[in-house]
């Protein structure tokens, strides 16, 4: 695809989902610890999900001190709900952990540092380090991302690496955390993984799967 196509086909979503970034349904919002810690057990399950959890971990676990010396049953207790939880408490003990061991107790602010926190792939880190830290340094490639590159044409493969790269390689920097969000909030309201919503689609004209099945 061509840069100027891929930048219609975002002017056209943005138009649709203006406050795509302000979602109310997002983990992406408050500390970066907070951010993080969310980001980590958003994995494989929804953000109204972790959402609910919120307060209450948060409540008893308000940082990475106290966070780094819960017990696992007590975490698991509380996150149950989310599924993988036993993984999930694990991961966010030892993230608390390796913050106060290495970072001083503060969540790090480089891709690099980010990713050698347990639990913490590129797509948690290109989060954290946007939603929280306000930097641009990738973009993050989960289901909807994933699902909508395909179909659109951004992309031709299904590996999260080389859609990230096509993407970066597509938009320019200052819209790769945006981006995000407008192809989550399309993947939500519309791009539906198993029934797409393409009458409805403001890209459909310009989307490769629309061509492909209605053509």
């Amino acid at each position: 695809m061509k840069k100027q196509d891929a930048a219609q086909i975002y002017s056209l979503l943005l138009t649709r989902y203006p406050d795509a970034r302000e979602a109310p349904e997002t983990v992406a919002r408050g500390t970066p610890f907070e951010v993080l810690i969310l980001t980590i057990l958003s994995a494989q399950t929804t953000d109204k999900g972790v959402l609910k959890v919120k307060p209450t971990l948060f409540a008893n676990y308000p940082g990475p001190d106290e966070l780094a010396k819960a017990k696992i049953e007590d975490v698991e207790k509380i996150i149950h709900s989310l599924g993988y939880y036993h993984a999930k408490a694990k991961n966010i003990i030892a993230a608390s952990k390796t913050l106060l061991d290495n970072f001083g107790g503060n969540v790090p602010a480089t891709m690099e540092e980010l990713l050698t926190i347990p639990g913490v792939g590129r797509k948690t880190a290109n989060i954290v380090m946007y939603h929280a830290l306000g930097r641009n340094e990738g973009i993050a490639v989960d289901t909807h991302v994933r699902r909508l590159a395909q179909r659109i044409g951004f992309s031709d493969t299904d590996n999260v690496a080389i859609i990230e790269r096509d993407l970066m390689a597509l938009f320019p920097r200052e819209l790769w955390g945006d981006l995000t969000d407008v192809l989550i909030a399309h993947g939500r309201a519309t791009c539906d993984a198993r029934k797409p919503l393409c009458e409805m689609c403001v890209v459909s004209k310009k989307c490769r799967y629309f061509r492909k099945e209605y053509r």
